[in-house]
């Protein structure tokens, strides 16, 4: 035992550190500065590869960074290695039992994670499952070009690739008109809506009007992805400058009567269209913007005398059915279907007279008979309905005629609740006799079902229909009456 114990106080001597003695009061802090010290020599292995002049050892002995110092320090980590060097040490000495070894606080996890001093001790595996290191480790292993990520150094072309597979790339680095047009040609290469939209979006910040414009009007791809651009986001002054300078006349006066739709008093409004009227637009769509102003022209003037008759209740008809919104900016056929409602009867010279409003503004017989039906039927003014269809020949003779056909206006009549009596006239006059068998079917319109079948004589349909009438009713007593003669 006492050979043991001076080979090891000689050990302990003969090291190239001072050796350790209990008696040393400041045993904590010099064990703290040697650590730091290996780690440090450490540090200076990773930063400099040429300074190969010093040793650089840890408190094993061991040259720091050898194979041999890493599988100690990383072994001297786990809890179990701990465990096993303090029994080790139990056993060897009872002296050393009562000293706990001082574990350094610097580990291989420290140049991994590129901290100076962690918070707990962490074993390499702990440090290689952590978060961070996860995120900052394979940037280690990375090649070279994968770099070019922090550097932009990319390509027009590799620019527009990494776009369309959604990483944000900065576009700042193509200053030279050159540099930026070739961008903007691999974008319009790539065919991604996208990508040409954000180009465009870039090079409408960063160029002057006058030459973005004059580089656009020879690439017809991107000119027409700015223009809708412009149109979606509502840029209608940069619009217009751009449709002047493409010497787009007609597109001008469209995006500039389109402002209308943004004026909310009426008076403005009117006024506003009126200078519309002599902007450069097509033949067509001039009588388009007349007929617009004319018609807001006569709503207005409708509408002060509406609301006037209104409110001072002179009008059983305000009195019954009272108005739910104003006129106003209302449609043509809107505008047709309530003077059809509130002023059908009045005389052609007014201004709100249905019959003015057709003339005025060329309405076709199809849609003012469609619109008149539904205003009147609504009504239930069923004398009007039948005046509507009513028409008389050059010998006097009246007969009924529908520019839209019976069988829609049977259809208008039953979704205004008419009564049977009503559509079984309209019914009768359907001429395909399939078609009238079904809408007297489905409408129940027993009398003409009954003639149907008489006319065509099938008594197999007739005698089955008598099953569906009730026993003892008027149609059962005029089937009765068919069959039998």
């Amino acid at each position: 035992m006492s050979r043991a114990r001076a080979d090891e106080e000689e050990y302990w001597h003969s090291s190239k550190f001072r050796a350790f003695t209990f008696d040393d009061e400041d045993d904590e802090l010099s064990q703290l500065k040697e650590s730091k010290r290996a780690v440090n020599s450490l540090r200076d292995i990773v930063d400099d590869d040429d300074d190969d002049d010093l040793e650089r050892v840890s408190w094993s002995g061991e040259p720091v960074g050898s194979i041999s110092w890493s599988i100690k320090e990383t072994a001297s980590s786990s809890p179990s290695s701990l465990e096993g060097r303090d029994s080790s040490l139990q056993k060897g000495s009872s002296s050393y039992a009562a000293f706990p070894k001082q574990v350094s606080s610097y580990s291989l996890s420290s140049l991994f994670k590129g901290r100076n001093k962690l918070p707990s001790f962490q074993s390499l595996s702990d440090a290689l499952s952590d978060t961070g290191v996860k995120n900052y480790a394979p940037e280690l292993r990375r090649p070279k070009a994968e770099y070019k990520d922090y550097s932009s150094d990319w390509s027009p072309k590799d620019t527009v690739r990494r776009m369309q597979r959604g990483k944000v790339c900065s576009l700042e680095r193509f200053r030279s008109l050159q540099d930026k047009l070739v961008l903007l040609d691999e974008a319009v290469a790539g065919h991604d809506g996208n990508v040409i939209t954000a180009v465009l979006i870039f090079l409408k910040r960063t160029l002057r009007r006058e030459i973005l414009f004059r580089e656009l009007e020879v690439r017809q791809v991107a000119l027409c992805h700015l223009i809708h651009f412009l149109k979606e986001t509502g840029e209608q002054k940069l619009l217009l400058d751009l449709l002047r300078f493409l010497d787009r006349t007609e597109e001008v006066a469209l995006s500039q009567y389109r402002e209308h739709l943004n004026i909310q008093d009426v008076e403005k409004r009117r006024e506003f269209l009126k200078g519309c009227i002599g902007l450069p637009f097509s033949a067509e769509d001039t009588s388009h913007i007349q007929d617009h102003y004319t018609l807001l022209e006569r709503q207005i003037i409708i509408e002060a005398n509406d609301r006037h008759l209104e409110t001072a209740g002179q009008s059983e008809i305000f009195r019954k059915y009272p108005r739910k919104a104003s006129i106003l900016n209302m449609p043509l056929v809107t505008t047709l279907f309530y003077s059809c409602f509130y002023h059908y009867t009045e005389a052609e010279g007014t201004f709100s007279s249905p019959t003015n409003l057709k003339k005025t503004f060329k309405i076709p017989d199809k849609q003012y008979v469609l619109t008149a039906l539904a205003a009147r039927a609504k009504l239930r003014a069923w004398d009007d309905v039948d005046a509507l269809f009513t028409t008389k020949n050059w010998l006097g003779y009246t007969k009924k005629k529908a520019p839209i056909g019976f069988h829609r206006v049977v259809e208008i009549l039953q979704r205004n609740n008419a009564p049977v009596q009503v559509l079984q006239e309209y019914v009768r006059l359907v001429e395909d006799v399939e078609t009238r068998l079904n809408l007297a079917t489905k409408y129940k319109c027993h009398d003409v079902v009954i003639e149907t079948y008489r006319d065509l004589k099938d008594r197999i349909q007739l005698t089955a229909y008598k099953c569906k009438v009730e026993r003892g009713s008027a149609e059962e007593e005029k089937i009765n009456s068919i069959l039998n003669n």
